[in-house]
């Protein structure tokens, strides 16, 4: 479908938001809204959950499309939610922090809710905005270019209920705000549908592969083995001249980088975190922290990593590995590196076996932590190692490294249609909350409105 504009364009003297359509007007927050805004409670949250009891709304709380997460449940009895119960369509603003501006609109669907400090609440007038429309308009590129000048005015990243006031808004007159609503309604919930379809479909297919892996790491890798119990009930049967042994056994180096956080740069050697650990690789994107050059020998003086090396992360998160691919690299706290006996235990095969659901299993029961899972370096010893003879586990290596290469081609092809489509969808609200793109008369429009009123109809026969 083509997408049309609007007949005649102004300057909105704004430059984040350029020209808007001529018979739209820029407003201030503060003018939309029927009362001042209020900051939020700041009452410690009672996690007692009852009939009686109201959601405590904090940033942390919301998601990325300005509703609740399912995850993170907290409450307050009703005494101490008194003055910050939220009403249907209020809008929440967040104030400070890596979170500020982001928001939360209370719909008709949401329980009993009440909101924390760090939150700001406005009230529409319903009589000149649609509190959904400011919930796009919060969603947009230029909201979020707004956001970053404002609060950059500041040391401490923090949009003051002032500063929030005079947040300007591209204004359509409120019947259009509604066509607005009810197209991006309509359409953000398509790509939603396809995002959320396509995320199964990795999820599946890290599943196949999942499956794969642990079936070749402990079954092997041909049809016509001859079996024999292992004598450890959570491994089973196992081919006959495979061998169960402790982890650490055929080890020829194993290095527990704990000790002091090393200083962080802008720029020098690259540290990998626990956080660049994922799926059986090192993802140079997930986080980039650097150390400085002249202290890479005592930040690595327990051992320097070698091409292949496996890394295994101790803690948060718990059990992710990789092989090094790239030696001039710095290791951070919580990663563990091991090197097989040359000749004896494969790096790779390694790898494959610890990303087995068989190992991962074994090694969250032994696990301890209360806020983070844990295993100590002195503790690897307990776990089991399935090792098959030298020349087999090199054919099961070439085998997985085919099956994960493809499987990983398909998926990063699926996150880069999910990335344009997230793309796809920021561009359309935007330019339909700032007037670049006319909805009136849109036959999908038209489509919504008839279904909502088959459905009104259907409630009154």
């Amino acid at each position: 479908m083509e997408l049309k504009h609007y007949s005649k364009y102004k300057d909105s003297d704004i430059e984040w938001i350029a020209d808007i359509p001529e018979d739209w007007i820029i407003n201030k927050l503060k003018f939309l809204t029927l009362k001042k805004a209020q900051y939020g409670a700041n009452n410690e949250p009672e996690y007692n959950e009852s009939k009686f009891d109201y959601r405590y709304i904090r940033i942390t709380d919301v998601n990325e499309k300005g509703g609740l997460r399912a995850d993170s449940l907290v409450y307050l009895s009703k005494e101490n939610a008194r003055g910050y119960v939220l009403n249907k369509g209020d809008i929440l603003f967040a104030r400070s922090g890596a979170t500020v501006g982001k928001v939360y609109h209370h719909s008709k669907d949401d329980e009993n809710c009440c909101f924390a400090g760090y939150m700001i609440r406005y009230v529409s007038d319903n009589s000149v905005l649609n509190p959904k429309f400011l919930l796009y308009y919060s969603l947009s590129l230029s909201y979020k270019d707004w956001i970053k000048i404002t609060s950059n005015q500041s040391t401490i990243e923090n949009v003051s209920a002032e500063k929030y006031d005079n947040l300007p808004i591209p204004t359509p007159k409120i019947k259009q705000q509604k066509e607005i609503v009810d197209y991006l309604d309509e359409k953000t919930l398509e790509i939603d549908k396809t995002i959320k379809k396509d995320r199964k479909l990795i999820e599946l297919l890290k599943e196949k592969r999942n499956a794969i892996i642990n079936k070749s790491v402990t079954k092997g890798i041909y049809l016509d083995t001859n079996m024999k119990d292992s004598g450890i009930e959570w491994i089973g049967k196992i081919p006959k001249n495979w061998k169960v042994v402790p982890l650490t056994k055929f080890l020829e180096s194993k290095v527990d980088y704990r000790g002091k956080t090393p200083e962080k740069v802008v720029d020098g050697i690259f540290l990998v975190t626990g956080k660049n650990i994922k799926d059986g690789k090192i993802d140079y994107d997930k986080s980039q922290e650097y150390v400085r050059k002249e202290q890479y020998g005592a930040i690595m003086r327990r051992g320097k990593p070698k091409k292949g090396d496996l890394l295994f992360t101790t803690e948060a998160p718990l059990g992710e590995v990789a092989n090094i691919d790239y030696n001039k690299i710095a290791l951070a706290q919580r990663i563990i590196k091991m090197r097989g006996k040359e000749g004896v235990l494969d790096n790779y095969y390694l790898k494959y076996y610890m990303m087995s659901s068989t190992f991962q299993g074994h090694l969250q029961r032994l696990a301890t932590g209360s806020t983070a899972l844990g295993i100590k370096a002195s503790k690897l010893f307990i776990l089991r190692l399935i090792l098959p003879p030298y020349d087999e586990q090199l054919e099961i290596v070439n085998k997985l490294n085919e099956i994960y290469n493809k499987s990983n081609i398909t998926i990063q092809k699926i996150e880069k249609k999910i990335r344009l489509l997230e793309e796809y969808k920021k561009s359309l609200i935007n330019n339909v909350v700032t007037g670049k793109v006319d909805v009136r008369g849109d036959d999908s429009l038209n489509q919504i409105h008839q279904k909502k009123d088959s459905k009104q109809t259907l409630l009154t026969i």
